[in-house]
């Protein structure tokens, strides 16, 4: 099995230094105050590239910021746009103006784990945003000269809980089989999750939209380590390792700003997991 391993770069790894962008980049990142979102503005951010974020609480996001890092909010200001909105909230034309001239867009939504946040409205939550996104930057491009059109990356949040639609996936056992039953029909995020999955994958149609889903293992908090990317599930959907939120954010930026990472794993459902 193929294992990617994609530590903080240097001249040493895969994808070395002289592969990481130079040029400022500006990014979309929905899910802003989220557990991972969070971790995805700020180390965009202290990398020195611009961010969009759309947040119900603009201080909620600076508190959030100044948490994880002192004066983050401050130190950073110049880089970082917040608007202050549901993403579902947004009209066309905003979404539209809030992804016009982004390099990537990288949802990482998620359902509030409360009974409202489970079975309560947005049920679609990640799929439909996801779906807006996607409309949102194809109607730019569609203004676009031809010559001109901006090719754009969006990365989503999954879960390996979600089965890669394209079947390459190993065949879970008789057991998992029975339990990703129960979670689609009985917990609606789980569904959520599988339907934006499905959707994304079948975004072929647009060689100027590239995308990725990372799918982590079960999710911790903790600082910045190691991590690697598989192509596919390793072992048991049931406890096969973990994965912190702020490695999973760096998977992310990493994607964002490496090309030839990005090159990797574009058009396909990478699982990650951290390395001890």
């Amino acid at each position: 099995m193929q294992h990617n391993i994609h530590p903080h770069y240097n001249t040493q790894n895969k994808h070395s230094i002289s592969s990481i962008m130079s040029t400022t980049t500006t990014t979309l990142v929905v899910g802003a105050t989220g557990a991972t979102g969070k971790h995805v503005v700020l180390q965009l951010l202290q990398q020195k590239h611009h961010v969009r974020a759309i947040a119900r609480s603009k201080q909620r996001l600076l508190d959030t910021l100044n948490e994880i890092s002192p004066n983050a909010s401050e130190e950073y200001a110049a880089f970082l746009t917040v608007t202050e909105a549901a993403v579902l909230d947004l009209s066309d034309e905003e979404l539209e103006n809030l992804c016009s001239g982004c390099d990537a867009c990288v949802s990482c939504l998620g359902h509030n784990m409360t009974f409202q946040g489970v079975f309560g409205k947005p049920r679609h939550l990640v799929t439909d945003a996801a779906k807006r996104i996607c409309h949102a930057i194809e109607t730019n491009q569609s203004k676009e000269k031809e010559s001109k059109i901006q090719m754009v990356k969006f990365i989503l949040m999954g879960s390996d809980g979600v089965a890669n639609p394209n079947g390459q996936d190993e065949k879970r056992t008789f057991g998992e089989r029975f339990l990703v039953f129960l979670l689609r029909y009985l917990i609606p995020p789980h569904r959520d999750n599988e339907t934006a999955a499905a959707y994304i994958s079948g975004k072929t149609d647009n060689p100027n939209l590239e995308w990725t889903v990372i799918r982590p293992t079960d999710l911790i908090d903790g600082s910045v380590t190691k991590y690697e990317l598989l192509p596919r599930p390793p072992g048991s959907l049931f406890g096969d390792g973990v994965a912190t939120r702020s490695n999973v954010a760096k998977s992310m930026v990493d994607m964002i700003l490496t090309q030839s990472l990005w090159d990797e794993w574009k058009f396909k459902m990478p699982v990650l997991h951290d390395l001890n």
